[in-house]
């Protein structure tokens, strides 16, 4: 008899799945009869839950450690198989996290029902030790004997951790419940407040009687003497009051310390208000939230964007180019391996927190760069989200763009760096763009950052594999801030409710990815240092190209600084900065490469010489159209103008065969021409050697 094939490593895997699959099933059709089972069954299913959890953990982590190199023999359409693999897992772990949810919530509603019922006793005990003082003191007696120690230190803390009140706040905000146990209100809402918790989370009680959690950042005490005032000022929130204050104006009403102590603050720095600590004071966003800080970065100049990181590095003689150097034997530039080359998929945000109202988001994004936990060591590159409105904690992004969907939407990122640092890694930064509603003003902030090493402390890069980072809040150089505390003050109970709460946390999913042969030859003939979209990498190789013939293979004299006059040169570091120029170009160029035959696409010198058509055909004149409006980050209205210019301009270059007529034409009006469109000044533009 034949000995048995050992089964594939993914078949094993999959099978395993569906084993799970039919465990948890039958647990959820065992536990629809759990209101009519006893406490100890219930108890028994939710072991089992904790059970199941770690099995399916196990069948996920071997799955993700699994290659496709593993297989003994081929298999057909291996990473969708596995996709689909995990997708069967997480869902598994997601009903598993509801069914413990909702029987710990049982088992909790239970407790407190009992605890009331004990309550209840205990009133009515005191009732009858009211008419037998002897008896009460012989009791209270007797109870303080048989508490031990232990008890006692228990209730102190208890005592110091919370405080019994009777206060009316008033409602500054909307606040709708985020898990059982919260309570529900309305701006200009009144409240009474039971108990004060450390955490910043009150309960309280509204006029129907209905008890539970509200969030400290919402309430205001609520005087009295206040109740004539009209119903419109009675109702005034922290966003209107906060604005007042931010713009010198008095708030004589708020006579409790927290806001005296801020208007005292805010008067003596007017000139240096903090707009975001002023939105985390009113509630419009979590503490965790912070100014981004590469957004900063971007805006104090050129240092840390695309274009920069393009252009040639000079040695430190400045005699020579570092990291262009000429192929003689190949004809073109010579290609270089660098210590980080890879590929990077952004796949989605989790738990992501939703900021108030009183501001409006006008892009959720996310911006990357190398960085060593100290200093920035490339160039910032910015993905943008895409969100849906019934579930706007999570942002997702569109891997592998194709056709005419835009390149600041391609999670797929190359990544490239020849840093000798130890402790280089990838800094991730959250961030949303915004506007005031009352004043107008715009901004960006953080809403959470982590950094990814990408070497382990011998110096091994990190597996290829998907990661979920936990975000953390503050900035890069802040430690042990949370993006919103309110979810750690969650985080009770069993060891498998704090897994489920850690699953609350924001997060960042993104996978990196092993090079095969044509993706490592595309980015050996990148610079060593850079980050960008996958979506136009073939355009930055042509420029590169052609800076290798331009510098290297055509110059007279190597010892030459003369300007050189080169419109591709001079302009195309500009597409980086205008994404979506750079996205007419690569649909242009997409049209004209499906035209070409196959032995001209094998051609190079022939792509070179088509790509400078298409390029002066399209980039050239959209750059110097006065019919573009300027690039402005985030907004809505000139983005949608410039699309449209584009859109159009795209439309006649194809019904023409060219630009020349729309060049030409009196209604194509361009910006007087300036010798910097035609000159590249490598000197100037070169960078120098970096420390």
């Amino acid at each position: 008899m034949l000995p048995r094939r050992p089964r594939d490593p993914l078949q094993s895997l999959r099978r395993r799945g569906r084993e799970l699959k039919l465990q948890v099933d039958s647990l959820l059709s065992e536990s629809q009869l759990k209101g009519a089972l006893e406490t100890s069954k219930r108890r028994d299913i939710y072991q089992r839950c904790i059970q199941l959890k770690q099995a399916i953990d196990e069948n996920k982590n071997a799955l993700q450690k699994l290659n496709k190199a593993d297989e003994p023999a081929p298999v057909g359409n291996y990473h969708q198989k596995k996709e689909e693999e995990l997708s069967l897992l997480d869902n598994l772990t997601h009903q598993l996290q509801e069914l413990a949810v909702s029987i710990s919530r049982e088992s909790r509603t239970e407790i407190e029902a009992l605890t009331e019922r004990e309550e209840d006793k205990d009133f009515a005990e005191e009732d009858e030790e009211d008419n037998d003082v002897d008896k009460e003191e012989s009791e209270e007696s007797s109870e303080e004997e048989e508490e031990t120690e232990e008890e006692e230190e228990e209730k102190q803390e208890n005592e110091s951790q919370r405080q019994a009140t009777d206060e009316e706040y008033i409602a500054v905000g909307d606040f709708t419940a985020q898990q059982a146990g919260d309570l529900t209100f309305k701006k200009g809402e009144i409240l009474l407040i039971i108990e004060k918790h450390p955490d910043g989370w009150w309960m309280a009680k509204n006029a129907k009687g209905n008890k539970g959690l509200v969030p400290r950042t919402y309430l205001e005490p609520h005087h009295k003497e206040e109740c004539h005032e009209s119903s419109e000022e009675g109702s005034e929130g922290d966003v209107e009051v906060a604005e007042e204050i931010a713009q010198g104006a008095q708030a004589e009403h708020r006579t409790d310390s927290h806001w005296s102590a801020v208007q005292k603050a805010l008067s003596e720095h007017l000139q240096q208000i903090n707009t975001v600590d002023v939105l985390a004071t009113m509630g419009a966003i979590p503490a965790g939230f912070r100014p981004s800080m590469l957004f900063q970065l971007l805006e104090e100049g050129n240092q840390f964007r695309a274009s920069y990181f393009l252009q040639p590095e000079l040695t430190p003689s400045q005699l020579a180019f570092r990291d262009l150097l000429w192929d003689a034997k190949t004809g073109t530039i010579r290609s270089r391996a660098s210590r980080v080359s890879l590929i990077l998929t952004l796949w989605s945000c989790k738990m992501i927190p939703v900021p108030g109202v009183s501001i409006q988001l006008l892009s959720r994004h996310v911006r990357l760069c190398l960085f060593d936990g100290n200093k920035v060591l490339s160039n910032i590159h910015t993905v943008r989200a895409t969100w849906q409105p019934k579930k706007p904690r999570t942002w997702t992004f569109s891997p592998q763009v194709t056709g005419t969907l835009p390149c600041l939407l391609d999670g797929d990122c190359f990544i490239r760096s020849n840093s000798a640092s130890p402790d280089l890694g990838i800094l991730f930064e959250l961030g949303i763009s915004y506007i005031r509603n009352s004043t107008g003003e715009r901004g960006e902030l953080s809403c959470g950052w982590v950094f990814l090493k990408l070497f382990d402390a011998s110096g091994i890069p990190i597996p290829a594999k998907t990661y979920e980072l936990l975000l953390n809040g503050g900035t890069p150089y802040e430690k042990g801030v949370e993006v919103d505390p309110s979810v750690s003050r969650r985080a009770q109970g069993s060891v498998f409710h704090q897994m489920m709460m850690m699953r609350r946390q924001p997060q960042l999913l993104v996978k990196l990815r092993s090079l095969n042969r044509r993706s490592r030859d595309l980015l050996s003939l990148l610079p060593e240092t850079l980050i960008g979209s996958m979506s136009y990498i073939h355009l930055l190789i042509f420029y590169r190209q052609i800076l290798g013939d331009v510098l290297l293979k055509d110059r007279l004299s190597m010892q030459s600084a003369d300007v050189i006059s080169n419109p591709i040169l001079a302009t195309f570091p500009k597409l980086l900065e205008q994404p979506d120029v750079m996205d007419a170009l690569r649909s242009s160029w997409a049209g004209k490469e499906s035209t070409l035959k196959r032995s001209e696409k094998r051609d190079t010198e022939f792509l070179k010489a088509v790509f400078l058509l298409v390029y002066h055909d399209c980039a050239v004149p959209l750059l110097h159209s006065t019919l573009l409006p300027p690039f402005k980050w985030a907004e809505e209205e000139t983005e949608a103008a410039r699309w449209k210019v584009i859109a159009d301009f795209l439309k006649q270059n194809q019904e023409n065969q060219g630009a020349l007529q729309a060049l030409l034409s009196p209604e194509g009006v361009h910006e007087p021409f300036d010798i910097s469109e035609q000159t590249y000044d490598f000197l100037g533009e070169m960078r120098q050697k970096a420390a």
